[in-house]
């Protein structure tokens, strides 16, 4: 059998097909069909030393030789790592979706991360496997994949992946908003993050969980700094249209759109761009002092957006309300905001704005009136982990007009809140608590700040 006769990955690994993992790495096992544009690989010697069901010598060499072309690619490689190789493997964060464990192998820090019943949701491992592949291959900001592993005592597969030893947006920001200045770090952060998503789309990939906790910094870099996009679990090729895929996500990062039922798009992944820039002016995660609800989602079907800050500059207020532009296609590509904030960064347009912002940004922080520090308390269920959200889409596709809040009843809600546990590992210990009985009136509501008021026991 000749290499170029081998299947390509796309035929086994279908866009709307749910596999099993174990078939899945059974199939990289016996390579005596199976050829992976991913190069799952160990660098394919190492998978002689570790495996024994070659079926002839023939395929030996076929398959070196196939090695020999990747070898002069091994960033394209991910190596099957034995899980042996791992020591000081330490819980680190809980996600939507699994898992974060840090580990040492080599002397150097890896993450891995663990899906939530692996065995239950083979689509989610599959999908960050074959995306980060795609979009490596695109190099620019996006956390690399090295290999792939299975935990012994629990027979779960786990991706093992680059560390980024700065952590996640969000929390860097919490750390260091005071000093993040606009003409230097603020531009310049955007820039690498509207880069990742440009090669996310270039890739022909939609992320579809575009929010600062996916955004990781890494200073270990060769570079002063890099910004990676990771989780790449819920991507999909942005050519598939099915409407039978599930819908996950974070509530204040996701496009109106989608909850009138529209498919996911690299539009949807630029609106949370918009949310991203705002999260860049503030220090805080948008409408992260309400409750994530069917309330929410209402005024954002209505229109309502984030308040922006005194300080930032109308350019930049501009390009990121056209990120929430209602019609999606009115929004800008990934490719313009990449240019845009290039063109402010590393060109000085608009210099003489940026720093009349930072001047306003110092004075505001200095008063208090910006900045994470001096933000409302978040509301307890205010809930950035992924979470499904049919029971909402439904909600709001049931209802002609977004001016209108639907009651629903406490059945209802409560089915939702288990699906939710069941599925979300990072709910919080408040939505474990029976879930109150909710008559909201359809007619002509005033929403109050007091949400309160509307929420009967």
């Amino acid at each position: 059998m000749k290499v170029d006769e081998f299947i390509d990955a796309d035929e086994f690994i279908g866009v709307d097909k749910f596999i099993d993992v174990d078939e899945f790495m059974d199939k990289i096992k016996n390579i005596d069909k199976y050829y992976f544009p991913l190069e799952i690989d160990s660098t394919i010697r190492s998978m002689f030393q570790n495996y024994e069901d070659f079926r002839s010598k023939k395929l030996k060499d076929q398959l070196m030789d196939q090695s020999k072309k990747l070898m002069d690619q091994p960033e394209k490689l991910i190596e099957w790592i034995s899980y042996s190789q791992f020591t000081n493997v330490k819980e680190i964060a809980k996600g939507g979706f699994g898992i974060i464990y840090c580990a040492i192998k080599d002397q150097k820090s890896v993450i891995l991360k663990k899906f939530k019943n692996s065995q239950y949701t083979s689509r989610y491992f599959l999908n960050e496997l074959k995306s980060n592949q795609y979009c490596y291959e695109i190099k620019h900001h996006i956390i690399r994949v090295h290999g792939v592993t299975k935990d012994p005592k629990l027979s779960d597969y786990m991706l093992v992946m680059q560390y980024a030893s700065g952590g996640d947006l969000h929390n860097w920001l919490q750390k260091e908003f005071a000093d993040i200045t606009w003409n230097k770090e603020k531009l310049a952060i955007l820039w690498q993050i509207s880069e990742g998503l440009e090669t996310i789309h270039k890739a022909n990939y939609i992320h579809r969980d575009f929010h600062s906790g996916n955004i990781l910094y890494d200073f270990s870099s060769t570079k002063r700094y890099q910004w990676l996009i990771g989780d790449l679990g819920l991507s999909q090729p942005a050519d598939n249209t099915s409407s039978n895929n599930e819908i996950y996500g974070v509530i204040p990062y996701i496009a109106p759109e989608i909850f009138r039922g529209s498919t996911f798009s690299k539009e949807t992944d630029v609106y949370c761009m918009g949310m991203i820039m705002w999260e860049l002016t503030t220090g805080c995660k948008p409408f992260a002092n309400v409750e994530h609800d069917i309330i929410l989602i209402f005024k954002i079907l209505d229109g309502e957006q984030p308040e922006i800050t005194e300080d930032t500059p109308e350019c930049y207020a501009n390009l990121m309300k056209s990120c929430w532009d209602p019609d999606p296609k009115k929004r800008p590509s990934a490719k313009k905001i990449r240019s845009t904030f290039g063109s402010w960064s590393f060109r000085n347009k608009h210099n003489d704005i940026f720093n009349k912002a930072e001047l306003k940004r110092r004075e505001l922080t200095e008063s208090q009136k910006l900045g994470p520090k001096f933000a409302k308390k978040p509301h307890p269920r205010a809930i950035y982990t992924s979470k499904p959200l049919s029971f909402f889409i439904s909600k709001c596709s049931s209802n002609n007009s977004s001016s209108s809040i639907s009651s629903y009843n406490k059945q209802g809600y409560s089915s939702y809140i288990s699906e939710e546990q069941e599925f979300d590992i990072d709910v919080e210990s408040s939505l474990a608590a029976t879930s109150r009985k909710r008559n909201i009136e359809e007619s002509n509501i005033e929403i109050h700040d007091d949400l309160g008021k509307y929420l009967s026991d």
